[in-house]
């Protein structure tokens, strides 16, 4: 799974380059996520405007870095598809995330700068 990733001064910004996260990607891309965390990053930007189709394993992934972050950071969705958001709104995942409409808003939220 290719997957763009970018500092922006302490945030961490993930772009998935694939059109789905689905049960043949969700294993790297929980893995990456993990490696991600593991090595620091405490505040992430998840950019879903590449991605059209997500899976339960691939939500799943996406929930595993959710919870590996936990309360020591944040993890913020921005840019997503009208496709995904139902997804979504369907499972109430939008009432767990920060879902934010676009990348700048999603880094001014987590900045401290909303």
């Amino acid at each position: 799974m290719q997957l763009q990733e970018k500092m922006m001064a302490d945030i961490l910004i993930v772009r998935p380059l694939e059109k789905r996260i689905d049960a043949s990607a969700a294993t790297e891309f929980k893995q990456k996520m993990s490696e991600w965390i593991d090595s620091g990053n405490r505040r992430i930007v998840l950019n879903l405007s590449e991605v059209d189709f997500i899976d339960s394993s691939g939500l799943g992934a996406i929930i595993s870095g959710f919870k590996k972050i936990g309360n020591d950071g944040r993890l913020v969705i921005c840019a997503v598809r009208e496709s995904v958001m139902s997804l979504f709104r369907l499972t109430r995942m939008n009432r767990v995330f920060d879902i934010f409409p676009s990348e700048d808003d999603a880094l001014r939220a987590l900045s401290g700068k909303a």
